[in-house]
């Protein structure tokens, strides 16, 4: 099993953040590579669509409002990996209010490739990710 992880300092409260990124519906919000969200399941499951119309499912696994974290898993994607679990995660920045620490990270089994090709993937989805959440707290 391989796994990756990215953390960024983003100008906003913890509280702020996770007002923006916490719903698991909210992708489109803050992440232009995934404009469109449809909610199943009774919010359970996510259907998202890219910009290229390829489909990716999401079950949330694990979900914690006080702690400001959840974890999913793919159902369906066009990602070359078996058993992914991602978590989304708000940390406080000691001494700082103004300020959040966001980490994504996810552990997956590379499927017909190799960890280094799936590491490199993810590594670039999460970092590109909690850049367009940057540009997004500073619009």
């Amino acid at each position: 099993m391989a796994s990756t992880s990215v953390s960024r300092v983003v100008p906003a409260s913890p509280q702020k953040v996770w007002d923006l990124i916490g719903g698991f519906d909210a992708l489109p919000d803050w992440l232009p590579y995934i404009p469109e969200s449809t909610p199943l399941e009774g919010g359970r499951v996510r259907r998202l669509t890219n910009p290229n119309g390829e489909v990716i499912v999401e079950r949330l696994v694990d979900f914690n409002e006080a702690e400001r974290h959840y974890s999913y898993a793919i159902l369906q994607a066009p990602f070359p990996v078996d058993g992914y679990v991602s978590t989304l995660r708000v940390h406080t920045v000691p001494g700082r209010d103004d300020l959040a620490e966001v980490q994504w990270s996810g552990r997956f089994t590379p499927d017909n490739t190799t960890d280094d090709e799936v590491v490199a993937l993810f590594t670039g989805i999460y970092r590109d990710g909690l850049e367009a959440l940057h540009k997004t707290l500073t619009a």
